[in-house]
Order: structure tokens, then C-alpha cells, then sequence
């Protein structure tokens, strides 16, 4: 989910949500909230490395044949592209490979919201407000109750269901690392002349491909290099998908959205992405959810909810 890249030529006056962009809105929750199930049914046969890789050939071609590379915003793209693409995606592929499910993983995920407003605090002196003071606290219970998972008799049960702490932290970190990219883009906005979201989001896909190339040759098994070159069709399609639909499409789609209507219109919708993709990777990979996992992620989208959903009053007393 890619919701921060994009919050300047909003109308000042809220339009109606048409009918096309109820549509729109619920495509794009949908694409995102099956991206984890894909990234699953990709790392059967792909290395996390290997994945990343593939996934930023195909969010490339055809595109950046047809969308100009955005002017003097070199480093931006560089700093872009290493810390949400290598970073952000890096680390989640090898969550999920390690010891995360698909279901867990996209709701860790959404944790960003609140990275993105601690690092917003510390490096731009952005206020926290009181819905992103509430929804930190509420997030913070749900990682508690997530963690009670790895605590005594539980231990032994998460394993069971498919997941461990190092995967947990490694998601976590994913989490920080989208914030992280989100920062940069919003400085990228402010420092980039006519900057132009699908432009940039292209041309910084170029970043990550020979990082993770290297990465795959030096850290994957050497039995497992040349795996891609065996990859059955459902993970090549996964690694179309996450390329072309969840990255290209649903940004363009998302993108479109937030140029015609405010963003407080268009971002409650993202609460649905977690809800997606935890109902997917129950029904579609037989994932098993434990009673503190689901508090956990009951707590993690509830705290979006807050952000997301309370006007506080402007009044003043």
C-alpha cells in the first residue's frame, strides 16, 4: 500500500465518490490485500532475493519506455528505491520466508502509519496529534499481544501456525523501512520541481534489481541460484502480479483517487487491506490464526481506524 507518495493537487472543495471510484477504491483493496497471499505462492519456487528482483523487472517494463524520468531527483530515486524497494520488501520476503504467514504479514504491515508518524515527529517536527497518540497506544497493545505468541507454551504453538520471531521482527522492520521511503518521498515532493508520482515510483524500481541480484548471488544456497530458471507458472504469475497489479495498477488506480478527492475521503479505505489479506490467507492458504494473534490484529486495526476515522473537533474552547 502506497498511500504518503501522493497528497498535493487535492481539490479544495470534497466531490462525491462516483461510482468508478467506489470501484476503484475496492479494486485496490482487494489487489492489496491478496499481495501477500501472491508473495507466498512466489517464494515456493523464488528466494526472497530472487522475488524482490523479479518484482521490480516487471513494475519496470514496459513503463519506463513510456514515463520520463523525473529531472535533478537522482538522489531521491537512488535513496527511494533502496530504502522501500530493498529495504521494505527485502526484509518482508524473507519474513515470510523465515516464519511469517500471509495473513499476520498484512496487518505487521500496517504499522507503517505509525513509523511514518514517529519518524514524521523526529526528522520533519510534524505534530503527533491526539487520534495518532491513540492509535499509537492501541498498536502498541496489539504488538504486545502479537509477542505474547513467542512467550512460555505459546512459543510452541506459534511455530505451529507458522511463524516465529525473527520473521515477526523481520516484518516489523519491513514496516519501519516503508515509513522510511515515505519520509523520502514526501521530502522528495518538496525538493523535486514538477514532481510526478508515477514517474518517480518507475524510475526508483530501477534501484533495487542489481542489489538484489547481487544479494541472491552472494547470500542464496548455491543449489537455489538458478531456481527462477524452474519456476512454475503460478509463481511467475505472482511475480507479474506483484509488479504490474499491486505496484503499478493499484498505485495508478490509488493515485487517481487522491488527485480528485481529499485524502481523509480516500485513505479509510485502506482499513480494508488488512482485512483482505487476513481473510486470504485464512481461506486461500489454509492459515491459522492463534486467539493472540487475532487480539493483536483486532488491536492493529482498530488503531488505524482512530487515525484514520476521528475528526477531532477544531473548536476551541
Amino acid at each position: 500500500m502506497r498511500t504518503s507518495v501522493l497528497n498535493s493537487n487535492i481539490p479544495s472543495s470534497p466531490l462525491a465518490l462516483s461510482g468508478g471510484d467506489i470501484l476503484s477504491a475496492l479494486a485496490v483493496v482487494v489487489i492489496w490485500g491478496l499481495n501477500f497471499v501472491t508473495m507466498k505462492v512466489a517464494l515456493v519456487d523464488f528466494t526472497p532475493f530472487q522475488l524482490g528482483a523479479a518484482r521490480y523487472v516487471f513494475a519496470l517494463l514496459p513503463l519506463i519506455f513510456l514515463v520520463r524520468a523525473p529531472k535533478d531527483a537522482w538522489k531521491w530515486l537512488l535513496a527511494y528505491g533502496l530504502c522501500q524497494g530493498v529495504g521494505q520488501f527485502g526484509l518482508l520476503f524473507v519474513a515470510l520466508k523465515v516464519g511469517m504467514t500471509a495473513a499476520l504479514a498484512s496487518v505487521l504491515m500496517q504499522t507503517q502509519v505509525f513509523f511514518t508518524a514517529i519518524f514524521g515527529y523526529v526528522l520533519l517536527k510534524e505534530k503527533l496529534t491526539r487520534p495518532l497518540q491513540l492509535g499509537l497506544v492501541c498498536a502498541a497493545v496489539g504488538l504486545g499481544c502479537f509477542a505474547m505468541n513467542y512467550v512460555g507454551d505459546h512459543a510452541d504453538r506459534s511455530l505451529l501456525v507458522g511463524t516465529t520471531v525473527a520473521g515477526f521482527l523481520l516484518n516489523l522492520a519491513a514496516a519501519a523501512m516503508w515509513a522510511g521511503s515515505n519520509i523520502i518521498a514526501r521530502r522528495a515532493q518538496q525538493k523535486v520541481e514538477g514532481f510526478n508520482a508515477l514517474g518517480f515510483v518507475v524510475w526508483s524500481s530501477l534501484v533495487p534489481i542489481i542489489p538484489f541480484c547481487l544479494a541472491s548471488w552472494l547470500l542464496d544456497p548455491v543449489e537455489t541460484r538458478w531456481a527462477w530458471t524452474s519456476a512454475s507458472w503460478a509463481s511467475w504469475l505472482s511475480a507479474i502480479y506483484l509488479g504490474w497489479f499491486a505496484t503499478i495498477l493499484a498505485y495508478a488506480l490509488w493515485t487517481g483517487l487522491l488527485r480528485r478527492h481529499p485524502a481523509n475521503r480516500i485513505a479509510p479505505f485502506s482499513l480494508g487491506v488488512p482485512v483482505i489479506g487476513l481473510l486470504a490467507g485464512v481461506l486461500m492458504l489454509g492459515e491459522t490464526v492463534t486467539s493472540w494473534q487475532l487480539a493483536g490484529a483486532t488491536c492493529i486495526v482498530v488503531s488505524l481506524g482512530v487515525v484514520l476515522l476521528w475528526k477531532p473537533s477544531t473548536s476551541k474552547s
